[in-house]
């Protein structure tokens, strides 16, 4: 099962492969504040320090929604639209 390591806590999470990373919330819930779970409020950015090509493919909608938040770049997604495919780090960025 692919590892998800969280910044700056260190936390190392285990999840199972294809799984939604909203599972962090069981885990853990004050790891991510996800708000609505379906890509529309910008409440679960993330910054995918290691491990990108680990997670699904951004759509146009979710690249096109992080532009307008400010996070252009590829390494920024919402934690709510992604499906972890390996081992990632991520840190949540706080708005």
């Amino acid at each position: 099962m692919p590892n998800v390591l969280i910044k700056p806590s260190g936390e190392l999470i285990e999840l199972p492969k294809n799984s939604a990373l909203t599972l962090l919330e069981e885990v853990k819930e004050t790891i991510i504040p996800f708000g609505c779970r379906a890509g529309a409020c910008g409440a679960c950015v993330i910054e995918v320090l290691e491990g990108t090509k680990n997670l699904t493919e951004a759509k146009y909608i979710e690249r096109e929604f992080l532009t307008t938040l400010g996070y252009p770049e590829e390494y920024y997604r919402l934690a709510c639209q992604c499906r972890l495919q390996g081992d990632i780090t991520i840190q949540p960025v706080s708005s």
